[in-house]
């Protein structure tokens, strides 16, 4: 697992995901403002019963019935040893499963190391795997892009390029034909497990436009909650730009271009724009085309391979 910088703390995990996991603060409020800076949840098991080697302080506890079971056949005095073993002022907090109730000693261990001592009402084995994700998801590498970010036949495509070009109303324009906008303007993009990246909006953003002339819209109040969507896959970007009559666009499709995004090779087109040109469709069939490559069918190469045939079936003759 990858570690983070500390500017996660308990007070964001709990204010982002306390209300699904059912979480309740039972003691340690000063500890909201600890970091998290590892992506993992462990549950103390051995380490209880003195086997501390490999043992991480900097990871969340979660407690489920059995630790709490063990640590009620011990001693007072053994109580505290083994749980002052495990906690200090490196963890971040301590969960206790199905609405368990503490042992008096742990109370106070976590008040001493200043840990937020909280309550849940699932399992351990729920809270371990949702927690894991939840971590995950928000230690992934991350970088924010400019561009608006739509979904176009189940494609994710990230419209780039310049002020004033037309990013916004191309992607208006694909929302009115029934696709979906995540993000105008402004992007964030995470890689996930397996190098896949994903794109999603700010919060404070999510599911306006700015539309010159006219200003901030809601696409969602405009044109239904169908239009829009949280996130989505980045699959492709489309850098618009205006038509140059010097420069030299391919004119048939089997110089296949990249962008690097987080270390992930992204298709990459650059569509050029000027009056006459159908955006939306061009936007559309780039979309389109992406899912027939993806398919095995590709028209540039097909088409290449037919020529190259019909030439040296003419040089034989």
């Amino acid at each position: 697992m990858k570690e983070k910088k500390s500017d996660y703390l308990v007070k964001h995990f709990y204010e982002q995901h306390g209300k699904d996991l059912g979480l309740y603060l039972l003691s340690g409020k000063e500890g909201l403002s600890k970091s998290i800076y590892k992506a993992e949840v462990h549950r103390p098991g051995l380490s209880l019963a003195g086997y501390l080697k490999g043992f991480v302080f900097s990871r969340i506890l979660v407690f489920g019935k059995q630790e709490l079971e063990y640590l009620r056949e011990l001693t007072h005095e053994t109580r505290m040893e083994r749980l002052g073993a495990i906690l200090n002022r490196q963890t971040p907090a301590v969960i206790l499963s199905r609405g368990l109730k503490p042992p008096k000693e742990l109370t106070l261990c976590c008040e001493k190391e200043k840990i937020s001592l909280f309550q849940a009402n699932v399992s351990a084995t729920n809270l371990l795997s949702r927690i894991t994700f939840l971590l995950y998801e928000e230690f992934c590498p991350s970088i924010t892009m400019h561009g608006t970010l739509v979904e176009v036949f189940g494609v994710g495509l990230l419209i780039q390029g310049e002020s004033s070009v037309g990013k916004s109303e191309a992607a208006l324009g694909l929302i009115e034909r029934g696709h979906r906008l995540i993000s105008d303007d402004v992007v964030r993009v995470k890689k996930t497990e397996g190098s896949f990246l994903v794109g999603s909006g700010p919060e404070l953003t999510r599911h306006l436009m700015e539309i010159r002339g006219i200003g901030i819209i809601n696409v969602a109040n405009l044109y239904g909650a169908v239009c829009v969507r949280p996130d989505k896959g980045i699959d492709i970007v489309v850098k618009l730009e205006p038509w140059d009559d010097h420069h030299f666009y391919d004119r048939v499709g089997l110089d296949e271009k990249f962008i690097d995004v987080l270390g992930v090779s992204v298709p990459f087109h650059v569509l050029p724009v000027k009056p006459g040109r159908d955006v939306v469709l061009l936007l559309e069939t780039t979309a389109l085309n992406h899912r027939l490559k993806n398919m095995g069918y590709h028209s540039a190469k097909e088409f290449n391979a037919k020529l190259l045939a019909t030439i040296s079936g003419k040089k034989k003759g």
